[in-house]
């Protein structure tokens, strides 16, 4: 059985100690995910937005994700194909899920969404907007 463990939220190295103001919370089952259960902060939602995502909104969220989980931002020349090729297809399976997915919900406007996360980033960080 794993045990619970403590974690800082929305960290990019979830071993850093000396890191101000980080959130910590209990995971269970352990782990080694610093984001369990937290989204990446790079990547943003795209769904149910008016106007929809663009092509290149949905290509930038894929490329954030597959910077992700192949810990590079820039890849050798010996990984750069298979890079590209994963960055393409995220953003190809991203497009048919946000075609797909149906809600009741009011679209979101882009720029009242825009307003609340810089009110929230102020907040949190104690600066003026």
């Amino acid at each position: 059985m794993l045990a619970n463990r403590q974690v800082r939220v929305g960290l990019p190295d979830p071993h850093a100690d000396a890191v101000p103001n980080a959130a910590w919370r209990t995971v269970a089952g352990g782990g080694t995910a610093a984001y369990r259960g937290a989204m990446c902060r790079n990547i943003r939602p795209l769904n149910n937005f008016a106007p929809p995502a663009t092509p290149d909104e949905v290509r930038a969220a894929a490329l954030q994700y597959v910077r992700k989980v192949s810990g590079m931002t820039k890849p050798s020349a010996a990984n750069h194909a298979a890079f590209d090729t994963a960055v393409e297809e995220v953003a190809d399976v991203t497009a048919r899920l946000l075609d797909a997915l149906v809600t009741t919900a009011p679209p979101k406007d882009r720029e009242v969404e825009a307003a609340k996360a810089r009110a929230r980033s102020a907040e949190r960080y104690g600066r003026a907007g």
